[in-house]
């Protein structure tokens, strides 16, 4: 196995959860705004923190050939691990809870990148062979 491939596919995501690691260990992320706004956006941010690392799990998964299908669910359970390591991790940090109630909205955001992934690989919308690589 070439090290240049493992880094092409499995560095973004292992930064990606890196920087919601960090994130999570920041005490107090409120963002000044009025209550609604500041609950909206977060569980906003929430989603698409979550949503994001799909993506690069797919395409690591889809660069080492495995089927679409396969790349896409090992992708939404590994998103969502991560979720739930994330409130985990966010317990033992100052000023922060770890909710079950945010894994949730995590895996909210996880669904629906897999769903796009999904409507992109069957609609004729032109992505390339990102989505194609490896066995159907």
């Amino acid at each position: 196995m070439k090290i240049g491939k493992i880094i092409f596919y499995w560095l973004p995501p292992i930064l990606w959860a890196g920087l919601i690691f960090s994130l999570s260990g920041v005490p107090n992320l409120n963002s000044g705004l009025e209550a609604f706004w500041d609950v909206f956006l977060r569980k906003l941010a929430h989603a698409t923190e979550f949503g994001i690392p799909v993506l690069f799990l797919f395409r690591a998964f889809r660069g080492y050939n495995f089927s679409f299908w396969k790349s896409l669910i090992f992708s939404f359970f590994l998103a969502v691990a991560f979720a739930f390591s994330d409130e985990f991790h966010q317990l033992f940090v100052i000023d922060r809870q770890g909710k079950l109630f945010d894994v949730l909205i995590d895996s909210l955001g996880i669904l629906l990148i897999n769903f796009l992934i999904v409507f992109w690989n069957f609609s004729s919308l032109n992505l390339g062979d990102y989505f194609k690589r490896g066995k159907k």
